[in-house]
């Protein structure tokens, strides 16, 4: 989330120490605060952010800033406050629940209920916690819009804290009922979890002085700043634990190779029962989906969303399909024009209106009398026309048995299988190769690097932007190029000067030439796309490659594309080799952060994954409430 002015965030314990210095920070960009404290100060620290924040707006109907006083342990004043914020602000893009307090006595010491002690410590600095996190994911439900939560732990809920185990209690049930929240996500609500080690705060100057010299002194209070604004700004950042040091600096806990010890991998080891029973559909009679109604390279223009009768029975081959999520990929805007289709303008024009989308995964509800292998209830992928849609009826033929209808397997289906197939059978990938794979952080590009990598292989890599880069990085690819930041032809030439010997291209156009003239002795290019052509308003124009026969036949080199629709017969193998791979921890899924929730969002998606600035697998969530009972489950 770009932290600008018009925003608004809500943040508890707010009048002093961290609190403070979040809410000016905050307000120094322009957004709207409302500060929730039991504190007076509160008061004084609205007034300097109001001030901060009228700098970047010119007149309001409504206070830039604005002080709540209330206990966190009390659920009525809470519940009150973020409702006077909602009807102030419209919305809440940003919660930061804050409000902490140290134990005052030692617990074993204490010989009342501890309603004035440990239990009330636990009740600020956990139950609170919980309490308004809860409040915020319903605030921002009901506006309908993406949101950021960053709960403030602390250092001392990821190791032993000596001098106060209540403190460092509540503090590590912060941290871990945080970490637990990751799935909300998918309904664009990412909750964040900072564990800042000891500012110089009224709360920390209670602590004995050997202590703060133990781990280096007080850390500087931007740093924590900082770290918050990393876990709002970054999307790809949910159930994220940032820990700041002063010895250390920023630093994700716990690192990807001690997570793996424990995570439980999703599509494997979850069992199919504890799908099936929860789940209740309600069948109705009609539902929304998109068509192609007038043939055009731009989706949005080509497109409408209609309602559509749901018709009972079934043909006996068929199976009705309640998609939940379905995949977009750049071919969209070429099924959108026609180009798939055979025949002159005007037969392709006679089929209108078709069904769009490629791809989707979902629950089947019904089926025909003679599909009698596949029952309702059942969890399914397609790969046929028809996925952006409420429901979808299809041939039994065509569906693909999954373990669960997850983002991460609609990542698998176009984009897995085709790098999965086409780095098989058209590049014919053996070991101890260098492999260059274009385009590399897209839906496609990430799996072709991993399986280039896990087959033994040099990977090189193309992508545009700091971002994508990263990601490649983590993937484990050897040689990051970033078109923004170097010239792809000149660290092919000086860093690969006899040549890569496996291509996988899915750019076209200029790229192509690159990386033919970069391919090596018995070198093979297989393409797989050619996305920086499609949007053409008169379609794919034929290349010139003039002395390309001559070129290939003097390396022994082969150019071969690749359609996954020719390989149909391969696709359930290939797709469960993807699920096994992952399940087992050797293959990541990435797919985008920005969330795209109903019919009615595709178009955006397609227009998101054109602008160049998606990282992984473009993911619609057709019906959000019923991935957000999947994410709970």
């Amino acid at each position: 989330m770009e932290l600008k002015p018009g925003l608004s965030a809500l943040v508890t314990g707010g009048a002093s120490g961290i609190g403070k210095a979040l809410v000016l920070a905050l307000a120094s960009k322009g957004i709207f605060i409302t500060i929730i404290d039991f504190s007076d100060k509160g008061n004084q620290v609205a007034s300097l952010a109001g001030n901060e924040i009228s700098k970047l707006h010119s007149e309001l109907g409504f206070p830039p800033a604005m002080f709540i006083k209330a206990d966190v342990t009390n659920t009525n004043e809470l519940s009150a406050a973020f409702k006077k914020h909602f009807e102030t602000y419209g919305g809440l893009d940003i919660c930061i629940n804050n409000a902490g307090i140290g134990s005052p006595v030692p617990f074993d010491k204490d010989d009342t209920d501890g309603s004035k002690s440990w239990r009330l410590t636990v009740n600020v600095n956990l139950i609170a916690v919980i309490d308004c996190t809860r409040l915020a994911i319903q605030t921002m439900q009901l506006a309908k819009k993406p949101g950021v939560i960053v709960n403030v732990g602390s250092a001392s809920g990821l190791y032993p804290m000596y001098a106060d185990p209540i403190y460092s209690a509540s503090k590590g049930g912060v941290v871990m009922f945080t970490r637990s929240l990751t799935l909300y996500k998918r309904q664009g609500i990412r909750i964040n979890v900072l564990c800042p080690e000891f500012v110089q705060t009224d709360l920390a100057s209670k602590l004995d002085p050997k202590i703060i010299d133990l781990i280096g002194g007080f850390l500087p209070m931007e740093m924590v700043v900082k770290g918050a604004f990393e876990l709002i700004s970054d999307e790809t950042k949910a159930g994220s634990c940032l820990w700041i040091s002063k010895r250390r600096g920023l630093e994700y806990w716990p690192t990807p190779a001690e997570e793996a010890k424990y995570r439980v991998r999703p599509l494997t080891q979850r069992r199919k029962s504890s799908l099936m029973s929860p789940l209740s559909i309600q069948m109705p009679q009609s539902f929304e989906k998109i068509v192609v109604d007038t043939l055009n390279h731009n989706f949005r223009s080509a497109t409408s969303v209609i309602r559509a009768p749901l018709r009972f029975p079934l043909k006996p081959d068929h199976v009705l399909l309640k998609v939940i999520y379905a995949g977009v990929n750049a071919s969209d805007v070429n099924f959108s024009s026609g180009r798939y289709f055979s025949g002159d303008k005007k037969d392709i024009e006679s089929r209108l209106p078709f069904d769009a989308g490629f791809e989707g995964v979902g629950i089947i509800v019904a089926v025909g009398d003679s599909a009698k292998n596949l029952k309702p209830g059942t969890p399914a992928a397609i790969m046929t026309f028809g996925s952006y849609a409420e429901f979808t009826a299809v041939p039994s033929k065509h569906i693909l048995p999954v373990e669960r209808p997850d983002p991460e397997v609609v990542a698998m289906l176009t984009s897995g299988l085709t790098a999965s197939i086409a780095l098989e059978k058209a590049a014919q990938m053996e070991s101890e190769k260098v492999v260059l794979v274009t385009a590399a952080a897209g839906g496609t590009g990430q799996f072709a690097v991993q399986l280039a990598k896990l087959a033994g292989n040099k990977v090189v890599a193309t992508c545009g932007g700091k971002e994508k880069a990263k990601l490649l990085k983590d993937l484990g690819v050897d040689r990051v190029i970033d078109y923004k930041e170097e010239n792809i032809k000149t660290v092919l030439k000086a860093e690969f000067p006899k040549g890569v010997d496996i291509v996988y291209e899915s750019v076209g156009g200029e790229m192509f030439n690159l990386c033919l003239n970069a391919l090596a002795n018995y070198g093979r290019l297989v393409v797989i796309g050619m996305i920086s052509q499609y949007q053409g308003e008169h379609g794919w124009k034929p290349g010139n490659y003039t002395g390309l026969c001559e070129k290939i036949l003097s390396k022994s080199q082969t150019v071969t594309g690749f359609f996954l629709v020719q390989y149909a017969h391969l696709w359930q193998q290939h797709l469960d080799k993807l699920v096994r791979l992952h399940s087992s921890g050797k293959l990541k899924v990435a797919v985008d952060p920005k969330p795209f929730l109903g019919i009615n969002s595709v178009a955006d998606a397609v227009d998101y994954l054109h602008s160049g600035k998606s990282v992984g697998k473009v993911v619609v969530c057709i019906d959000p409430s019923y991935g957000q009972l999947l994410a709970k489950l």
